[in-house]
């Protein structure tokens, strides 16, 4: 389910919310990097500083979602969005999945700012992105119809690593991780997931995007390797 076999024009109308928070971290880190900008101001005035959220600069709660400190942490947690997004967007629906995308980001930096202290900084999509793992588990202890035993494990299994690599990462904002997926849990328990399974195969995946079977193709390994590859390196992207 987290294996990618849509072309461009096919990724963007399946899954218009991802490629839309894609695309908007895309001109964020362009207008925040780009020389030609004034990228240091643009930066300064988005970037969750605890201390001016206080003062009412509230947006700072909403812009670090978007914010990258380099190539690397915009290239890593793009991969995760991508990778990772898809399959939720498709079980909740468009608006539901950008709330749960945004909301459970914000909260993650309202838990930030309750639990650090007001000189603490932070920017990133981590708080979303373990949102969005929350939300998988609770699909998994509450709606066990929609996704399939295997797929429940891959889930449960990066879910798992990535709280534990919380913990053992310098320099990784705990309480937005943690938060961002008890969030996650929360919003996934309340929540009504649309009644059909997850990309439960890559024959019913076909059938769902494109309306017809293709059995007789087959994923060859080589592909499979590279995409857990790419998997890897998404996860080491959540702790730069």
């Amino acid at each position: 389910m987290f294996t990618r076999r849509e072309n461009f024009k096919e990724y963007i109308t399946f899954y218009p919310i991802v490629s839309l928070i894609l695309l908007v971290n895309l001109l964020v880190y362009l207008t925040t990097f780009l020389p030609i900008l004034p990228n240091q101001l643009i930066m300064e005035s988005m970037v969750g500083v605890n201390l001016y959220i206080v003062q009412g600069e509230w947006w700072r709660l909403i812009t670090p979602i978007f914010l990258h400190t380099g190539f690397s942490h915009f290239l890593f947690n793009s991969f995760s969005i991508f990778l990772f997004g898809p399959a939720l967007e498709r079980a909740l629906g468009k608006p539901k999945f950008l709330a749960v995308y945004l909301f459970t980001g914000v909260l993650a930096n309202i838990a930030t700012l309750v639990t650090e202290p007001l000189t603490f900084s932070h920017l990133g999509a981590s708080g979303s992105i373990f949102g969005m793992f929350g939300y998988y588990i609770a699909l998994i202890v509450f709606r066990k119809d929609i996704i399939s035993r295997n797929n429940s494990q891959v889930i449960g299994t990066i879910a798992a690593l990535s709280l534990i690599m919380t913990f053992i990462q310098p320099n990784i904002n705990i309480g937005a991780h943690l938060f961002g997926f008890l969030f996650g849990v929360a919003a996934g328990s309340l929540f009504e997931a649309k009644g059909k399974k997850i990309i439960p195969s890559y024959k019913e995946e076909f059938l769902l995007l494109r309306g017809k079977f293709r059995s007789n193709r087959k994923p060859p390994a080589k592909t499979l390797t590279i995409w857990v590859i790419i998997i890897a390196l998404a996860l080491i992207g959540l702790f730069r």
